[in-house]
């Protein structure tokens, strides 16, 4: 479960609050977002994915908040680990990387938003085929 963001790494690019199937994030006016639904978090790791910043801490416990000591998360390595260890950066901007589809599909559309412009395929939809 979601447990920490750290705000001196966070450049409050949102992406976490965007990703976030469980929208456990609320966006701040100013600063980083903050964990505003942390007992709904799925532990998806999805958050933790998209955060270039490696300024999140999901605590692989997903049936209750995990108390962290954001020193100790800091010292440990720990952050941006999952991103790093599933190779979600390896092709990006070389070759198609099918795990980038599912930005897609967790990003809320925004009007406006560059990553929207991009075509998405259409979805067959079965009770209206034939």
């Amino acid at each position: 479960m979601i447990a920490l963001i750290v705000e001196q790494r966070c450049n409050a690019c949102n992406l976490c609050v965007e990703v976030c199937p469980a929208n456990v994030f609320e966006k701040a006016q100013v600063g980083p977002p903050t964990i505003a639904r942390q007992i709904d978090c799925t532990t998806c790791f999805m958050c933790e994915l998209y955060c270039r910043q490696d300024a999140l801490y999901v605590a692989p416990d997903c049936e209750s908040p995990t108390q962290v000591d954001a020193e100790a998360v800091l010292a440990s390595g720990q952050l941006g680990r999952y991103r790093r260890d599933s190779g979600w950066d390896e092709w990006r901007g070389l070759y198609p990387n099918e795990q980038y589809l599912m930005e897609r599909v967790f990003r809320r559309a925004r009007a406006g938003d560059a990553a929207d412009e991009r075509p998405f395929p259409p979805v067959a939809d079965p009770a209206r085929a034939g």
